[in-house]
């Protein structure tokens, strides 16, 4: 394990390298969706194309963070991405140490915001590791990229914490699958009328008690979505299926998914509501 002031911690993986293995293995007909825990996923479409979202391999910053699920893999362990995308510029989406060495191994593209792209600068992202500055790429709302058989549309996110939040949409002839980021409501209703999304990807949590970066002691706080406003949120969205993410992973935070069958069981949205754990993988 190795600690920095500026990444917090990292630490090697719990689980060795079966999941990066199991991913590139893969051939799904459709497209086939892993939980990577916190707020990552990895996307595999049928043509091969393999897109990572906000994957994160720190430990956090304890005691303020103190990550709650294991390490799910080395990033030096990824053989094979395409691209990779960072919803916002918090150390738990775009990450050095989680995403430099996949972006060194593989040589897929970066994409995220003008703040995340900041954090690339303080981090050194290419002094570190082998990453050009032609693998880097900012986008903001409005944008469309095309990586092999995924269009994604880059889309607002009312994330208050954040300084440039996105969402992300995910369109695949099998379905579409929207990332949120850790947005709460305020963006979704636009989006929802725009497309016709199949799985979305909500941040969930509770609020806790959290210690204050200046002086350590105990505040209320609220980083994602509770069981009203999630649902909320995927109704604006109007989402097929809903997956919950973020429950799992801070201490303090972390909170029961399956409760949100009652708050969602007297909306038109989601329709169905999805649980899945770190490494489990679904398909749309």
């Amino acid at each position: 394990m190795t600690t920095d002031p500026d990444w917090g911690q990292t630490s090697d993986s719990d689980w060795g390298d079966w999941l990066p293995r199991a991913i590139e293995d893969a051939s799904p007909d459709t497209v086939a969706v892993w939980y990577l825990g916190c707020n990552g996923f990895a996307l595999k479409a049928s043509d091969g194309t393999t897109v990572f979202i906000d994957p994160y391999v720190g430990t956090g910053r304890p005691p303020r963070t103190i990550r709650m699920i294991p390490v799910p893999f080395d990033p030096e362990d990824v053989a094979e991405a395409d691209a990779i995308f960072g919803t916002h510029e918090h150390v738990d989406h775009v990450h050095g140490p989680s995403q430099g060495p996949i972006l060194a191994n593989t040589g897929a593209d970066y994409y995220t915001t003008d703040s995340g792209h900041e954090v690339i600068a303080e981090e050194d992202w290419t002094g570190h590791w082998e990453v050009s500055d032609d693998q880097l790429n900012e986008i903001s709302e409005g944008d469309t990229i095309e990586v092999g058989e995924f269009t994604v549309h880059v889309e607002p996110a009312n994330d208050p914490d954040a300084e440039h939040p996105v969402s992300l949409v995910f369109e695949h002839e099998a379905g579409t699958f929207f990332h949120g980021g850790d947005a709460r409501p305020g963006e979704f209703e636009q989006i929802g009328e725009s497309y016709d999304i199949d799985v979305g990807a909500l941040a969930f949590g509770a609020i806790g008690n959290i210690p204050d970066k200046e002086t350590g002691e105990p505040v209320r706080t609220q980083w994602y979505n509770d069981e009203n406003m999630i649902v909320e949120a995927a109704n604006n969205l109007r989402l097929d299926t809903l997956v919950p993410t973020h429950w799992d992973m801070w201490k303090g935070m972390t909170t029961e998914p399956t409760v949100l069958h009652n708050h969602a069981a007297s909306f038109d949205s989601p329709k169905s509501l999805e649980i899945v754990e770190i490494g489990d993988r679904f398909d749309l």
